[in-house]
């Protein structure tokens, strides 16, 4: 059973303890986008002098004309109850994750760089995550690991 499968919390309600809790933890910006056509949510903030990026990738409201044993749903209002309660779903599991990813820095179990990681947003706009898949699909694929960059001294000379 997945997290909060059966909430009745609203997604607004969601968002909004998601903007709370970051700035609690010393978020300084918080930015919420939609993107309907791609069925996107994006989640940013700013802390710690890192940028990080949630990306929650929404249902589509075409899979929920079954339910999870095959049977179609008698009315389109109960496509739409089992659609709404999916996407509150979503919501709750993303505070989840964003909480509990906080509070290990906080406890000091992990630095911020090691809990949002794959989140953490480069400066060409791209997420660790984003930009690392390509390459560590690669080197499993070859069995290799990536060169090493050569050591340089202060001066800009390989040592």
């Amino acid at each position: 059973m997945a997290y909060a499968q059966r909430t009745d919390v609203s997604t607004d309600r969601s968002l909004d303890e998601i903007r709370r809790t970051v700035q609690r933890y010393g978020a300084r910006r918080f930015m919420i986008g939609e993107d309907e056509d791609t069925r996107r949510v994006i989640v940013m903030f700013e802390a710690r002098d890192r940028r990080v990026q949630f990306v929650v990738t929404l249902p589509k409201y075409e899979d929920f004309a079954k339910t999870d044993t095959g049977r179609y749903r008698k009315s389109d209002t109960a496509q739409r109850q089992a659609f709404d309660q999916a996407i509150r779903q979503r919501y709750r599991a993303l505070l989840l994750v964003i909480k509990a990813k906080l509070e290990s820095v906080e406890a000091g179990i992990e630095t911020f760089e090691e809990a949002f990681l794959a989140q953490i947003v480069l400066p060409d706009g791209n997420t660790v995550a984003r930009w690392i898949a390509p390459q560590l699909e690669a080197s499993y694929e070859s069995g290799a690991m990536p060169q090493m960059l050569p050591l340089l001294t202060s001066g800009g000379s390989q040592l």
